[in-house]
Formats: structure tokens, C-alpha cells, sequence
């Protein structure tokens, strides 16, 4: 049963789904990056039944193995003691990278998710983790022992800054697993990142405040100690405000096309995360619609993407 308030498409649902296993227990929900594009993401995990549920750049989500079926996206795993994560977890792939900042529009799809499963589930924040905070590698040839960093996949859900925009208050403190000796540090940066305070992404989702005036820069006007001499007034500059409402307008004001949208181009890969800011905008059929107006869900093949120099 799919949550009435989230929008969830099942066009990409794994052929897979029917023979999976009913889970027992649900105690973790895990988030993933896909580090690929969304169609072939898509595709693999549906082929695969690798997870749950797949957000996309543009905040669609997709089901693809029934929420309480087993999905095969944690792979060699561990936490707290327990492995094959796959048992006892929700796992949700996002479109994109684990290095790379993610669109707002997506990150708040990805909230609403997260929020409804919780609710679903009884989940407290800190059950919300990455999956490089359970994936485990085998010994090797550079590790003796088995140990954390086998993959860094999602760890910027790990980040103060997302997690924040994720409305999620609390994170996991430590890693009871390396604790315990069960495991090794096999990489050192990945551990900072999820149990430290390295934000690699926060300067992508600073948020700008309006500038405070300054009373001190003003020009404050002499006393007056003779009779003002006689002058016009300076009419105030014009400037140009009104929102273009043709190409020739976006021409005129210094914009540029950046592409047409197209199944493997999408609006965020065309001008990353400004695809839905208010000086981006999108022309199709004569309408020209601005990034804070247009629908995601609406999107068209041949819409094109236009932007300032």
C-alpha cells in the first residue's frame, strides 16, 4: 500500500518483485546514490529489483520491489552486529552522485519519502543512514580484515547540510561496528564524513540572506545655509523588470538557449541545480514558463532550457 499523499509511479515496478521474500522486520532505511543518469539507473535497479524506491533529479519516485518485500541494494553489509542489511531495510536509490549536490526539488521529494516511511515504520532520524554506513568489504590485498569504506555510495545523506534540508535532527555517533572491532577503518575520509563534521557540500546550499542597508554608506545631505538653487529633479533610471514573454524578450535580455530537453537530457543536467530557479526558463509550443513556475511532472521532450550568459 503506497502513501495517498506522495505522487509514486509504478512504471519501472521489477519484474522481480513477486519472488522476494516478505521482510520480518524493518529497522533501518537506507538512502543510495546511483552515480549514473536516471534512465539507465531505472532501468537497473527495475531489471534487478535493487530497491524500493527511486527518486529522480526531477523528484518523480518510482516503486520498484514492494516496500515490505526484501530488495537486494545493500549488498555485503553490516550494522550493529547484524549483516545483510537487505532483511531488515527500506532501500531508496537517488538519482546522481555521492559527491555531486543534488537539486532541492529532489532532496524535498526525498524528504517526503523518508518522512512517510518513518511514519510507516516508527523510525526514529538516526535509522536514516547511507549505504556506505553499512556496506563492508572483504579482506584484501590493501586490507587484511574486513572493513567500513568498501564504497562511498550516498554518503553526502551523511552531510549536516543535507540531512538538515531532510528535516532530519539526529545521525548515528559512532560506528559500533569498527567499535567493537568487527570491522576496520578501510578509508579514512569516509568515516569523517559520516561521523564528523566534514560538510563538502554546505557552500552548494548556503542560503543567501537580503543584504542589511547601512545607514554609515549613505551620503547624508550638508545643513542647508542659503536658498537652494533652482533644479530639475533627476528622473529615476529605468530598468527593465517585466518578464519576457517570447524568445525574442529572452533574447533581448541577454538569455541563452542550453539545450532542448530530451529522455537523456534532463533539465538538472542541462543547467544543474539553477533548473528551477526563477532566471531559468523554458519554451515550448509558443509558452514560456519560468523555473519557479514549471511543473517537473510536466516536462517535455523538446522543451528548451534557457539561461543568462
Amino acid at each position: 500500500m503506497q502513501a495517498a499523499a506522495l505522487d509514486i509511479s509504478n512504471r519501472y515496478r521489477s519484474p522481480r518483485n513477486p519472488e522476494r521474500k516478505v521482510r520480518t522486520a524493518t529497522t533501518l532505511i537506507i538512502l543510495h546514490t546511483t552515480e549514473a543518469p536516471a534512465r539507465s539507473s531505472l532501468n537497473k535497479v527495475s531489471d534487478r529489483g535493487e530497491c524500493h524506491f527511486c527518486v529522480t533529479e526531477e523528484g518523480s519516485i518510482y516503486a520498484i520491489v514492494d516496500r515490505d518485500r526484501e530488495a537486494f541494494h545493500a549488498g555485503r553489509s553490516m550494522w550493529c552486529g547484524k549483516e545483510d542489511v537487505d532483511k531488515y531495510s527500506v532501500g531508496i536509490e537517488c538519482v546522481g552522485y555521492h559527491d555531486k549536490p543534488m537539486p532541492m526539488i529532489q532532496l524535498k521529494a526525498i524528504a517526503a519519502l523518508v518522512k512517510e516511511l518513518q511514519r510507516m515504520y516508527k523510525l526514529p532520524d538516526q535509522a536514516v543512514i547511507a549505504h556506505s554506513h553499512v556496506a563492508y568489504g572483504a579482506p584484501n590485498k590493501w586490507q587484511k580484515r574486513k572493513h567500513r569504506g568498501r564504497k562511498r555510495c550516498g554518503m553526502l545523506f551523511a552531510t549536516r547540510t543535507i540531512r538538515q534540508i531532510l528535516n532530519l535532527k539526529a545521525r548515528p555517533a559512532v560506528d559500533r561496528d569498527v567499535r567493537a572491532g568487527r570491522l576496520a577503518v578501510g578509508d579514512p575520509y569516509l568515516e569523517k564524513v559520516l561521523y564528523s563534521n566534514v560538510d563538502y557540500l554546505a557552500k552548494n546550499y548556503s542560503v543567501k540572506m537580503p543584504a542589511t542597508p547601512v545607514a554609515s554608506k549613505k551620503k547624508v545631505p550638508p545643513a542647508i545655509t542659503s536658498k537652494p538653487t533652482s533644479s530639475k529633479p533627476t528622473p529615476p533610471k529605468r530598468t527593465s523588470s517585466a518578464p519576457p514573454k517570447s524568445i525574442a524578450d529572452l533574447k533581448a535580455q541577454g538569455y541563452v538557449l542550453k539545450g532542448t530537453i530530451l529522455p537523456d537530457k534532463t533539465a538538472a543536467k542541462l543547467v544543474g541545480a539553477k533548473w528551477n530557479s526563477a532566471d531559468t526558463y523554458y519554451t515550448i509550443r509558443n509558452k514560456i514558463y519560468s523555473g519557479k513556475e514549471v511543473n517537473p511532472a510536466k516536462f517535455e521532450k523538446g522543451m528548451s532550457v534557457w539561461r543568462k550568459k
